[in-house]
């Protein structure tokens, strides 16, 4: 399995588009992935968001349900 098994390409999208998606669905409908370093996560992060560092990834993918979409930031 490679990352693209993972993430469907979609257009960038705006906070507030990303406010809406989240506040339609069930935090267990969708994977909300932290990709920053850990320092940074503790300083802020959206609630309930998963923390895999961005060079962590490839090793890590098997922790997201590829069945969801992905919300990555």
């Amino acid at each position: 399995m490679s990352v693209l098994d993972y993430f469907r390409r979609v257009s960038e999208w705006k906070v507030q588009k990303v406010r809406d998606f989240l506040e339609d669905k069930k935090p267990e409908d969708y994977n909300l992935l932290d990709v920053r370093q850990p320092d940074e996560y503790e300083q802020s992060h959206l609630p309930g968001a998963k923390l895999i560092p961005v060079g962590e990834l490839p090793d890590r993918l098997r922790e997201l349900d590829p069945k969801k979409p992905t919300i990555t930031y």
